[in-house]
C-alpha cells in the first residue's frame, strides 16, 4: 500500500473513532438508532399527510427500507461510510411530494426525538443532522434557480 493509501486509511480511521466516541458520549450506539427509525417510520405511516406519500412509494418494501435507513443514520453517526444509496436520486418523482412536507417530517422527527432520545445532546445532534438532510433534499428536489433571477424578481 502506498503511503498516500496508508495515510487515507488511517485519516479515515480516525474520523471513524472520533464519531464513535462522540455518539458514545451522548448515548448513542446502533441500538438507538434502529429504536429511532422503527418509532419514526411507525408515527409517519400513520400520519394522515406523511403516510400516503411514504407508503405509496414504498408499498411492498418497508422491510428493506428500513433496513436502509438504519444503515444511512448508523452511517451519518459514526462516519462508517457504510451506506452507499444516492438519496436525492430516491426522492425525485415521488407522487404528491411538497416542500412542506419537510416540515411536517421534521417536526414529527423532532416529536420522536422529544420521546426517545437519551438526553438533549442527542436530540441536538439528530435534530440538526436531519435539519441539514431536510435542507438538502428540499433544494435538489425543488429549487429552481430562474426564481433567484434578478429581473424576475422586478417584474
Amino acid at each position: 500500500m502506498s503511503d498516500e493509501l496508508q495515510a487515507r486509511a488511517a485519516h479515515s480511521a480516525a474520523i471513524r473513532e472520533r464519531a464513535e466516541a462522540e455518539m458514545k458520549a451522548i448515548g448513542i450506539d446502533d441500538a438507538f438508532i434502529g429504536r429511532l427509525v422503527d418509532t419514526f417510520y411507525a408515527r409517519v405511516l400513520a400520519h394522515p399527510e406523511l403516510g400516503p406519500v411514504f407508503d405509496a412509494r414504498l408499498s411492498g418494501r418497508w422491510p428493506e427500507h428500513m433496513e436502509k435507513m438504519k444503515s444511512f443514520w448508523s452511517s451519518v453517526a459514526f462516519r462508517s461510510g457504510a451506506y452507499g444509496g444516492k438519496p436525492v436520486q430516491a426522492h425525485f418523482g415521488i407522487a404528491n411530494m411538497k416542500p412542506a412536507l419537510f416540515q411536517k417530517w421534521l417536526a414529527l422527527f423532532a416529536a420522536t426525538l422529544d420521546d426517545i432520545a437519551p438526553n438533549n445532546d442527542a436530540k441536538a445532534w439528530f435534530m440538526t443532522t436531519a435539519e441539514r438532510i431536510a435542507r438538502s433534499l428540499t433544494l435538489s428536489l425543488f429549487y429552481n434557480p430562474a426564481l433567484d433571477d434578478p429581473a424576475l424578481k422586478r417584474s
